[in-house]
């Protein structure tokens, strides 16, 4: 039986209010890539990918002993890299040139509606996408999460809670980000911010989060007033493959 007490709820409530604040980096990046993809097959994707998300999280809590052999020293080369610190190095290039690629995508890229067949291949490619990127963000969620609790129930605990809020806000979130182009080009910018972030942990540049999210949020509150601002303004359309199957979208 789980034993409760003042410790232990403070343990849990603390570390599901860190586990949200985490789980922004996933919420973010599944939208982003969801939002390519007609509106039928997004939502799907969105609870696809969330779920995913919980799954690994909670594999790699149950493999704890993995997750923390994870830090040991591999090899040198010029520091000690462990194998945390290679996938957290892969991640976060992973990231800079996907949210780089976007940018790109989205701007510049003119494109055409797609086929049955190449909508339903554009679906695995953004699940493979989102399940690789959950790797990243699970070991990140896993380490912080063992550092803070020491029961295994109230971890899972944490997981699930924070993971059922973000399936809850991951709709009116992508909502957000695609009825407003200037926010989905903040929103990749962040990403590229994750990016490089987890490219310094990877490298062993240790970057205080407070200080990333606490710029996030900066950003974010100066688009909101920015959106107060030209709300009486038509926002520019930008390019995407299946605008046309979108509710009052333009087309591309």
């Amino acid at each position: 039986m789980p034993e409760f007490s003042a410790d232990v709820l403070v343990a849990l409530v603390t570390l599901t209010a860190m586990e949200i604040v985490l789980g922004i980096d996933n919420v973010v990046f599944i939208s982003i890539l969801s939002g390519r993809l007609p509106s039928h097959q997004a939502a799907l994707a969105r609870r696809v990918g969330l779920a995913l998300a919980l799954v690994m999280r909670i594999g790699l809590l149950l493999g704890i002993s993995w997750v923390m052999g994870l830090t040991q020293p591999l090899f040198h080369l010029m520091r000690p890299f462990s194998g945390r610190d290679l996938i957290l190095l892969g991640g976060g290039l992973v990231l800079i040139a996907k949210a780089t690629w976007e940018i790109y995508d989205k701007l510049e890229v003119l494109h055409e509606e797609r086929p049955a067949a190449a909508t339903r291949g554009a679906f695995a490619l953004v699940i493979g996408q989102i399940l690789v990127m959950d790797v990243v963000f699970s070991l990140d969620s896993v380490i912080t999460a063992v550092g803070m609790a020491n029961e295994i129930w109230v971890m899972i605990t944490a997981m699930v809670i924070a993971v059922v809020t973000m399936l809850v806000s991951a709709e009116a979130i992508s909502s957000f980000v695609e009825a407003h182009p200037s926010v989905k080009i903040l929103a990749l910018s962040f990403l590229l911010l994750i990016g490089v972030m987890l490219t310094a942990e990877g490298t062993g540049q240790h970057v205080g989060k407070g200080y990333i999210y606490a710029a996030m949020a900066f950003s974010l509150l100066v688009e909101v007033l920015n959106l107060r601002y030209r709300q009486k303004r038509a926002p520019v359309a930008l390019h995407g493959r299946f605008e046309q199957g979108r509710t009052g979208a333009p087309p591309a």
